[in-house]
């Protein structure tokens, strides 16, 4: 079963939330939020596998409770998705470093959130595909931010990348599955599979979100250098 804890200021959002989530045989709501203060100390106290996190919430935001709930190792299970919508570019950038495990927009189709929760649950980052491309596009701007949190695309750990491992994140970056890597380089989606999950080690990336962060803001990947596919399905299953 997999248990989601819903952060929201707006009360009938996280009822519609929790309604769609519970129809679900797999899935149930353990909690709910009004505030990130709160979504935090319900994390600690009831341990979620997944929390849906909105960004605009009174006294604590959603970017500030994402940042501590990843920060805090007593959670190093807990995965945040923080909701969105199309004009939060910078937030959404800021939450991902933040350790946010992907991000979606808030009008999505009901099947959707519950793939979300589900795809996320096992471990994999989710990218909604409309988002990622204004995401990407922020980099090509002065706007893009620049500082990173935490400190995994060290120089030595970047340098400790083989060159067909900055190839394969550059292609992660650029929004393809490890199928589509391994269809690119022409070796098996396995092969593929291998050297993204030895990036995402040895650059300390958590999930396949992070490594799209360090990918942007260290240079391994150039916005402006790869078009994501045609049809990209914003995550990759059960991939790493």
């Amino acid at each position: 079963m997999i248990r989601v804890l819903l952060a929201d200021d707006q009360a009938l959002l996280r009822a519609g939330f929790r309604l769609l989530l519970e129809s679900a045989s797999d899935v149930t709501v353990v909690g709910e939020a009004s505030n990130g203060g709160l979504a935090v100390a319900m994390a600690r106290e009831l341990n979620p596998d997944v929390v849906l996190m909105d960004l605009k919430m009174p006294e604590v935001d959603g970017l500030t409770a994402t940042r501590r709930i990843s920060a805090d190792p007593r959670l190093a299970s807990v995965k945040v998705v923080v909701l969105t919508t199309f004009d939060d570019d910078e937030s959404v950038f800021a939450a991902l470093r933040a350790g946010a495990s992907g991000f979606l927009v808030k009008d999505l189709e009901p099947d959707e959130l519950l793939q979300a929760v589900r795809v996320v649950a096992r471990g994999d980052a989710l990218l909604a595909p409309s988002v990622t491309r204004a995401l990407i596009g922020a980099f090509t701007s002065a706007a893009a931010p620049s500082a990173p949190v935490s400190r995994p695309e060290s120089a030595a750990a970047i340098s400790s990348l083989t060159a067909r491992e900055r190839e394969v994140v550059a292609l992660v970056a650029a929004g393809l599955s490890n199928d589509e890597i391994a269809d690119r380089l022409v070796v098996s989606p396995l092969t593929a599979k291998t050297h993204v999950s030895r990036a995402m080690i040895k650059l300390g990336a958590r999930d396949r979100a992070q490594l799209v962060v360090i990918a942007y803001s260290t240079g391994l990947a150039d916005p402006s250098g790869i078009a994501p596919p045609a049809g990209q399905a914003g995550h990759d299953g059960p991939t790493p």
